[in-house]
């Protein structure tokens, strides 16, 4: 059993740290001969890296050059192991000497010194939000496999503290710095942004995800179903802590005769299952939300103890975001395409 891995047949297995030489995957299971568009990948990390323009965001400067050692032959995937590195180059390591006696709230250094009696206290380690730039390599390997099959997956923010997005455009996040969904709540947002950094503190926000052109079928009842599997996948992603299908927690207010979404000969009336019954697509579009926590970063002095349990007091300094949702979009877009593009994989093996 490893946490590093994961997939069935669509299958990788990231490493790095947010402080080491560099990050990256191994992905298993790419089908011969797909075409594995190198600027598409490269597109894809550029959407989450640091130094992007996102407003808010880590003063860290990275390039997130990916840098692809194999599976790959004159740009078509040959069927072996795809391996890629992304090079780490503007860490900043000495801005956490003066933490690492301390545990950081919020983060994981406490859990990860419980688990294996060693952490890496620069930057996070393997925790930091920074190892989501190898599921983003990856997942974009995973959407060029369901473009095959005409499935789109986009994601965007729906709401950063209390701003919310009036409408949901899946079109409107390319065309804005925040990824939002609906553009008119932009500059709310900023101000939200700069409002939180002028305290020296932080926001969290919803991240609203939607596919398109999910065949019906796609799941694998009891255990692996495919809510729980998108789940599982976005839920992995360090900084989400909850997500909800369709109606998500709405549905507790309703009676049947409303949630129940209708069957027409057109399709489903209405979508309130998010896509999902017992498990499996239903053909209807893919929906769903996450919450993702503020920052824990922040510059506003917090109770803690240190490494030998006294009490103490820590700021957090370093380079940090003031709200993550925004660069999570591409991440919670990779992860549900490492899920569908699995599960189209093993679907293809259930049936003649």
């Amino acid at each position: 059993m490893s946490g590093n891995t994961f997939g069935e047949l669509f299958q990788i297995t990231t490493f790095g740290e947010s402080h080491g030489p560099a990050l990256g995957a191994v992905v298993s299971g790419v089908p011969a001969g797909l075409k594995v568009d190198a600027e598409f990948i490269q597109r894809e990390l550029d959407r989450r890296r640091p130094g992007s323009g996102i407003p808010g965001t880590t003063a860290r400067r990275e390039a997130d050059r990916v840098k692809i050692l194999s599976g790959v032959f004159k740009g078509v995937a040959t069927g072996t192991p795809i391996a890629f590195v992304i090079e780490n180059t503007d860490q900043h390591s000495a801005d956490y000497d003066r933490m690492a006696g301390c545990f950081r709230p919020g983060h994981a250094d406490f859990t990860y010194l419980k688990k294996y009696g060693i952490r890496d206290w620069r930057g996070g380690g393997r925790a930091s939000g920074r190892e989501t730039a190898a599921r983003v390599g990856a997942g974009a390997l995973a959407k060029l496999l369901l473009r095959e099959y005409r499935i789109e997956v986009a994601a965007g923010v729906e709401s950063i503290g209390a701003v919310k997005c009036e409408t949901a455009d899946f079109s409107a996040p390319g065309g804005n710095e925040l990824n939002a969904l609906d553009p008119a709540a932009v500059a709310a947002m900023r101000e939200a942004i700069a409002a939180a950094a002028r305290d020296n503190d932080s926001l969290g926000g919803v991240v609203r995800c939607r596919v398109t052109g999910v065949p019906a079928g796609l799941g694998e009842p009891v255990f692996d179903k495919l809510d729980a599997l998108v789940a599982h996948a976005v839920m992995s992603i360090g900084a989400v802590k909850g997500i909800e299908f369709g109606a998500g927690f709405g549905v507790s207010e309703l009676r049947g005769s409303v949630d129940n979404d209708p069957i027409t000969p057109e399709g489903f009336a209405t979508n309130r299952a998010g896509g999902v019954l017992g498990g499996i697509s239903t053909g209807a579009a893919l929906e769903f939300r996450a919450a993702v926590k503020p920052t824990p970063s922040i510059g506003i002095v917090q109770r803690t103890i240190d490494t030998s349990g006294k009490a103490a007091e820590i700021t957090v300094g370093g380079r940090h975001d003031v709200c993550i949702a925004p660069r999570i979009v591409p991440v919670v877009e990779a992860m549900t395409a490492l899920v569908l593009a699995d599960l189209l994989l093993i679907q293809r093996a259930r049936r003649i």
